[in-house]
């Protein structure tokens, strides 16, 4: 009886510890396959008022592929608005991201990541609201800008557990994952050079996570016969345990516009890639003018 109680106690810790491995690397999965030069203003991070504009909606399909099986997994929606923050004029930028197909028979994903910013684009408060199978977990980041450090409040917990209750610190700046995909698109195309690294810290749970962008060139995006995007290509590499491979570890398509939106992304799984390909959007600031549409004949 002993032995059957201590076989069900180590089986039940080791799904928690799967189940934490995965839902970390599909937090970060998911982000970078939306997914650079963020700007430093006296000591402190802040981002590009480029990459904001009121009322932008963006929207992705999300793919699994392994040989010949390529699966519609999700579907992503990023919108951009004016809101209040501690009853401060501020910026939200929401992503919500729903599995479905084969992806959502195996682990229902049904996550909301929010993150404000102050008026001139300082990164002040994000979370991220997850329903994953059934599991539900909130990850908070509060950010407070100083002269000599990056100091960042982390908590995370359950509805009745808090599991994370932590404070950050670091020299240089700290991000969290949504302000990384504003990064990408605050690059000033005219200062694009090749093989141009841009490094980021990103804030995870209680740790630091190191992403690089590596900028390869231009190119051409042909998601079908009838359509092509004209692009600037990167490299991502993720210095993260969820991931196998640190180097090479994703790639994003950055449209050659000045909307700057990616539309296409791919990373590499242990099994296949997944991949995310632009779908539609609404209230662009500027003509999407990186797409390419082929007469049919």
């Amino acid at each position: 009886m002993m032995e059957e109680i201590d076989r069900q106690v180590i089986a039940t810790r080791w799904d928690e510890v799967w189940a934490s491995k995965l839902r970390r690397c599909l937090s970060l999965w998911i982000v970078l396959l939306i997914v650079g030069t963020c700007q430093v203003m006296a000591q402190q991070c802040s981002l590009s008022s480029h990459a904001f504009y009121k009322g932008e909606t963006i929207e992705y399909d999300l793919f699994f592929k392994w040989g010949i099986i390529n699966s519609k997994a999700g579907l992503a929606t990023f919108t951009t608005k004016s809101a209040q923050y501690n009853s401060k004029e501020a910026w939200e930028y929401k992503l919500f991201f729903n599995s479905i197909g084969m992806l959502d028979k195996l682990f229902k994903i049904k996550d909301t990541l929010t993150t404000y910013f102050s008026p001139d684009a300082k990164l002040l408060y994000s979370d991220k609201r997850s329903n994953e199978g059934g599991y539900y977990l909130i990850d908070e980041l509060t950010f407070t800008p100083t002269a000599a450090k990056s100091v960042v409040k982390s908590r995370r917990y359950t509805p009745t557990t808090t599991k994370i209750d932590t404070v950050i610190t670091a020299d240089g700046c700290l991000y969290d994952m949504m302000s990384t995909i504003l990064c990408l698109r605050s690059i000033d195309w005219k200062s694009l050079k090749q093989n141009a690294e841009y490094p980021y810290q990103v804030v995870v749970g209680r740790d630091i996570v190191n992403i690089r962008f590596r900028y390869t060139g231009q190119s051409v995006v042909e998601p079908n016969d009838r359509l092509k995007y004209r692009t600037h290509h990167f490299f991502i590499d993720v210095y993260d345990p969820a991931f196998t491979q640190s180097k090479e570890a994703a790639e994003v398509w950055v449209g050659d516009d000045d909307n700057h939106i990616p539309v296409r992304v791919r990373a590499k799984l242990k099994i296949g890639a997944a991949e995310v390909y632009f779908k539609d959007s609404n209230n662009l600031q500027y003509p999407f003018t990186c797409r390419i549409v082929i007469p049919s004949k």
